[in-house]
């Protein structure tokens, strides 16, 4: 069932990767965080506990096949999972590959940006570019993890 206002009901959110009946995964496409990728429930409901059991389950797996791939892939420091829905209410996972050297590490990727000097931000801008250059064969080898479950 679809929501008139909602933006996930009537856009894919990002560049779709893989999708399903029941969700989809996107590329976010955020310039500070390449790799961000975002698992959404197809049917418009609000918290996972509008979802059966198995339902929950089968979100979950895709959730952490996603975060498996990043690991696996994009080698980052830490993988943030969050699943707000404060903004855009409608279920939908956050998978967000850290760096320490990110710009917002450790805080949430969501807080101020804090000042960073030339040397960082030059860091910063080094290893966005490397994780860029990665962006392929992650979106490939989940594709390919997703298509195998």
């Amino acid at each position: 069932m679809l929501h008139a206002d909602c933006a996930l009901c009537h856009s894919p959110g990002g560049t779709v990767l893989w999708q399903n009946e029941q969700l989809r995964v996107i590329d976010a496409g955020d310039a500070l965080y390449p790799g961000f990728t975002r698992v959404i429930w197809t049917a418009h409901v609000v918290e996972m506990t509008d979802l059966t059991t198995a339902e929950q389950a089968e979100l979950l797996r895709f959730v952490l096949l996603v975060e498996q791939v990043q690991r696996a892939e994009l080698k980052p420091a830490k993988v943030n999972l969050a699943a707000f829905g404060n903004v855009v209410p409608h279920l939908h996972w956050h998978v967000i590959p850290r760096w320490q050297d990110d710009p917002h590490f450790p805080q949430a990727v969501w807080s101020a940006l804090p000042q960073a000097d030339a040397k960082a931000q030059a860091a910063q801008e080094t290893r966005r570019a490397g994780v860029q250059q990665q962006l392929n064969a992650y979106h490939q080898a989940l594709v390919t993890r997703l298509d195998s479950r």
